[in-house]
């Protein structure tokens, strides 16, 4: 953040900077916060590029000098361009300092000080060479040692990373599934490009419940979140469409609200990790819009407004909540990483 000020009146505008950005050197897509107590403002970010190798770098803000490095010890090759990278949910530092990557496979590395190590490599296709790239994947906060990994061959995958093992694999939908989230330590929902939110529970494997099927037959949903503080609540995005709906899973098919202030396709979705009733949204309208949804009980005329607005330099692709301050997101354009204080 260059200034032209006396140092003095810089280093006044620094504490109290509300964005803080980070110049990648290649499209920024996958991004995630770090959870623990001791790791404040790190993130991981990963490349997007049209090749075999890409590369994935953690970085930091240093609270002194509001500049965002990247440490080098701590960038490292990654086969594909990953859909999704998460840190261990260990806010406490109970556990090592894991960083789980999904593309073809699910990988997971571990961070020490000076380098970052390839922990498990966890192919859930054994009797085949080929198997069905990973979309996304959720990190199971209740249970750590569980991940659930969504794939375009139609599966869920849920894997025990401790044991390494696969602990059940389903065929959760009629086509691609493009996300997947956990809602408590045995209940996960995910979302396909048949259009349905379905969820599920480890108990009883046979069945699933569809929340919500898209008005148009087999327009692909392509992200879910659940709420973080209410698991009555999730919100699912729609192929190229610019609206969000948010759903109670005590009322299946019918949304309690669609959020229509976006001005083209949403790309992501937070919740905020300390609210019921915040949830963040952004798009290709490069615009990142914060709502609170505690008034949806009540019809609103014309539709909800969001609460905060922020105008990015291009197309928002990917957004991030941060779990352990929760008045920060972080969202990823182009080759750009923000953090913003909201």
């Amino acid at each position: 953040m260059a200034n032209d000020q006396s140092p003095d009146a810089s280093e006044d505008q620094q504490k109290r900077s509300e964005i803080y950005t980070y110049e990648a050197p290649w499209h920024v897509y996958a991004m995630n916060w770090s959870v623990r107590k001791d790791k404040k403002y790190r993130l991981a970010i990963a490349s997007l590029l049209e090749q075999y190798s890409n590369q994935v770098q953690i970085v930091q803000l240093d609270d002194s000098t509001g500049e965002i490095k990247s440490d080098p010890n701590l960038s490292f090759d990654h086969p594909y361009p990953p859909t999704k990278l998460m840190f261990v949910p260990d806010r406490d530092c109970q556990k090592p300092d894991l960083l789980a990557t999904s593309a073809d496979h699910l990988r997971i590395f571990q961070v020490s000080q000076d380098r970052v190590e390839l922990k498990s490599f966890l192919n859930s296709n054994k009797n085949s060479e080929f198997c069905g790239p990973l979309t996304s994947f959720d990190w199971n906060e209740a249970e750590p040692r569980r991940i659930g990994t969504s794939s375009i061959d139609t599966t869920c995958t849920i894997w025990d990373i401790e044991k390494e093992v696969v602990d059940t694999q389903l065929i959760a939908h009629d086509k691609e599934v493009y996300d997947i989230a956990w809602g408590g330590v045995g209940v996960f929902a995910s979302v396909s490009a048949d259009g349905s939110v379905r969820v599920f529970d480890l108990r009883d494997k046979e069945h699933s419940t569809i929340i919500y099927e898209s008005s148009q037959p087999d327009t692909p949903l392509v992200r879910l979140g659940w709420n973080k503080q209410d698991p009555r609540f999730m919100a699912t995005i729609i192929m190229d469409s610019a609206k969000v709906v948010v759903l109670d899973i005590r009322f299946p098919t019918l949304p309690v609200v669609e959020l229509q202030r976006h001005q083209a396709s949403v790309n992501a979705i937070a919740w905020a990790p300390h609210s019921s009733c915040h949830i963040c949204t952004a798009g290709d309208d490069s615009q990142a819009l914060i709502w609170d949804l505690s008034s949806t009980g009540q019809p609103v005329e014309g539709g909800l407004d969001p609460i905060l607005a922020y105008t990015a330099g291009s197309e928002i692709e990917q957004l991030q909540w941060s779990s352990t301050q929760p008045d920060w997101v972080a969202i990823a354009f182009a080759s750009k990483l923000q953090i913003l204080r909201v």
